[in-house]
């Protein structure tokens, strides 16, 4: 072999995807020692995101004091790439589960802090803001980051106000004249791997506020203030957000940056794929080896595995996906451009124990891989 990319996502909670990338890199040069090697650890726009950019193609991390889910204080980065002219922004560093431990209540967080992170890139003269939406703790439809960026919230008695996922339906109007003039001109690119629309029993709070702390009570409550937050976003700002696809992300953050700013909602595999120029750097590959911790119908949806095999297919270009562990029905995966799979457990056993050895278990499998294709080599 002459040229092979890796291009993984995480095996969620055992390997993350640079250390796949290396354990498949490190045996590739044991067999092929003169075998160009591309790697790319990626994530599909949920923990991660940025350090896998940063990764794939250099760049800078950039930390800034901004608010937290509860309007204090607290240190986040976002990343610099492509030469400062772009930055890749986790909404979760600033709206994240993990920062409202022991006090889970979407009815008072607020991505205020997520706004204040795209306006500092905006500041630094980026050009395109990617986005990543995943792992919020907020249900406030992206109005916490339209807030820290001039839009102006008023409710019935004419009071501006920051609202939270508790407070939307006290959204009298919405005026966008005080937008931050930065924003003019750049792109925004908004990752999102879920279809669900803004409200309703599919929606953001019936489907995902129980994670985020929501009892039954509050899930109506949330419920009834983004279809009321709704119907003003479209009398006001001029968009139906009700039924966009991905509208629901993130306690409704997909529909917020459709509204305030104009974002394009993209699959994270698809943002990351064109942002690292995946196209014209796979041309020319003998194989590419992708995978991720499980294959399964969620994978058909368009996660990394499918996301990869999809564009090699158009250059003819085999794919090998190495995974931690497959469902039984994943024939539909062969034509989507999947050569083959391969899952790494060599016994029948748990995952409680297996995790553990995913290390040597991945090394062992790859190396038989590359064992089999030395045989059509030689």
């Amino acid at each position: 072999m002459k040229k092979v990319v890796i291009v993984p996502d995480s095996f969620k909670g055992t390997l993350q995807s640079a250390e796949v990338c290396e354990i498949i890199s490190e045996r590739v040069k044991a067999h092929f020692p003169r075998c160009e090697i591309l790697s790319f650890p990626v994530a599909d726009g949920g923990e991660g995101s940025t350090d896998c950019f940063l990764s794939a193609l250099g760049g800078e991390k950039i930390y800034l004091t901004v608010k937290n889910p509860y309007m204090e204080d607290m240190t986040a980065y976002y990343g610099l790439i492509n030469d400062g002219t772009a930055a890749v922004i986790e909404m979760a560093s600033a709206a994240g589960l993990p920062l409202v431990e022991g006090r889970k209540d979407p009815l008072k967080t607020t991505t205020f802090g997520v706004g204040q992170m795209i306006l500092d890139a905006a500041k630094r003269g980026c050009r395109e803001i990617i986005i990543g939406l995943g792992g919020s703790c907020t249900n406030d439809c992206g109005a916490g980051a339209a807030a820290a960026l001039g839009v102006r919230f008023i409710n019935a008695d004419g009071k501006e106000f920051v609202p939270t996922g508790g407070t939307l339906s006290s959204v009298a109007r919405i005026d966008m004249s005080g937008m931050a003039k930065e924003l003019k001109n750049i792109k925004i690119v908004s990752m999102c791997d879920i279809e669900n629309p803004l409200y309703g029993e599919k929606g953001a709070a019936y489907v995902f506020a129980p994670q985020k702390g929501a009892d039954e009570n509050a899930v109506k409550y949330l419920d009834d203030g983004l279809r009321s937050f709704s119907d003003v976003i479209k009398r006001d700002v001029g968009k139906d957000v009700s039924k966009i696809a991905g509208g629901g992300a993130a306690g409704g953050m997909g529909a917020g940056m459709s509204a305030f700013f104009d974002s394009e909602l993209k699959s994270g595999i698809s943002a990351v794929l064109d942002t690292i120029g995946f196209d014209e750097k796979i041309k020319g590959a003998d194989v590419i080896f992708t995978g991720e911790g499980k294959l399964d119908a969620q994978s058909m949806g368009g996660k990394v595995v499918i996301g990869v095999s999809r564009r090699a297919e158009k250059q003819n270009v085999p794919v090998i996906a190495v995974v931690g562990g497959a469902d039984e029905n994943i024939s539909a995966v062969y034509g989507e451009g999947v050569t083959c799979v391969f899952t790494i457990n060599r016994l029948p056993e748990p995952l409680e124990k297996s995790r553990f050895k995913s290390k040597e278990n991945l090394r062992e499998t790859v190396d038989n891989i590359l064992r089999l294709i030395k045989i059509k080599n030689t």
